[in-house]
């Protein structure tokens, strides 16, 4: 346990001033880093098995984390009064805690999706903020995985963890896409094999998008699916228009007063509520 006086110590470097994506590739090619912030943040994480590495600890919250943390006698723990920290990071750390902790292998698509019937694809939704959200809507709203295709914002960045309340820990999820580092080789090219791979899993898709051919969202053949893969499209131009044409329904939200759409999170919490239902039930 280290007591920080200096807004300028070099030894947290990992803290303050490196690059979240720096850190994502710290070990590389093994898995890197990530940060978490907050209490609830760093119980969840530690109740889905991540390995905190060190911690800058708020004076006053140090007995609460320590109690959290347990006997980690390999850990180094940085502490210092309110006033440091905020010199420090530059914001009011939420929590009094920022945990450094070591990133897992990213499980394939299919392991995540065994037994799944209702799924999430985010396709180039980049904003932490949203990513968060809809985390925690997923978590909320039944949702039994996420997927991610490469261009989308990092689940575990230190905003969309937050923004989540740690609930990015409780939703399995994993990228959908060619990226190195999925753990069996395959090297998949979304959208086309994506969809695919969808397709051969028993996925029916679903785009959540504005069409003159969408159906209501609380249309029967929706429920009637045994298995619904819900695409969720970037927050400045929506899914593109061959992943639209690809996928089996198109699904628009009625809106009201010359409203076109809603933000991609608040879509997607009313996209889950609605699509969720009796799912446990079918056939």
């Amino acid at each position: 346990m280290i007591s920080i006086t200096d807004v300028n110590d070099s030894r947290l470097e990992l803290f303050t001033s490196t690059p979240e994506n720096i850190l994502a590739h710290y070990y590389e090619p093994e898995p890197g880093l990530f940060l978490a912030e907050s209490m609830k943040v760093l119980e969840r994480a530690l109740a889905a098995g991540y390995e905190p590495v060190s911690a800058l600890i708020e004076d006053r919250c140090l007995k609460a984390v320590e109690e959290l943390l347990g006997d980690r006698p390999d850990m180094t723990v940085y502490v210092a009064e309110y006033d440091v920290l905020k010199q420090l990071t530059g914001y009011n750390m939420t929590g009094g805690v920022l945990c450094v902790m070591k990133r897992k292998m990213l499980p394939s698509v299919e392991s995540i999706c065994k037994g799944a019937r209702r799924i999430a694809v985010l396709d180039d939704v980049t904003n932490p903020t949203n990513v968060g959200s809809i985390f925690r809507n997923a978590a909320a709203l039944g949702i039994d995985a996420v997927l991610l295709t490469t261009d989308s914002c990092d689940p575990l960045y230190k905003r969309a963890v937050r923004v989540s309340m740690g609930t990015v820990f409780q939703v399995p999820w994993t990228v959908i896409g060619d990226r190195k580092a999925l753990p069996d080789g395959k090297r998949v090219i979304w959208p086309e094999q994506g969809f695919e791979m969808l397709k051969e899993m028993g996925f029916a898709t679903v785009a959540m998008a504005l069409d003159d051919r969408a159906i209501g969202i609380n249309d029967k053949k929706l429920r009637a699916e045994n298995k619904l893969a819900i695409l969720l499209g970037s927050e400045g131009y929506g899914l593109k228009k061959e992943t639209i044409e690809a996928c089996d329904y198109t699904v628009m939200i009625p809106m009201s007063n010359d409203v076109d759409s809603l933000n991609v999170a608040a879509a997607s919490a009313l996209a889950f509520w609605e699509l969720t239902k009796n799912s446990e039930n079918a056939d």
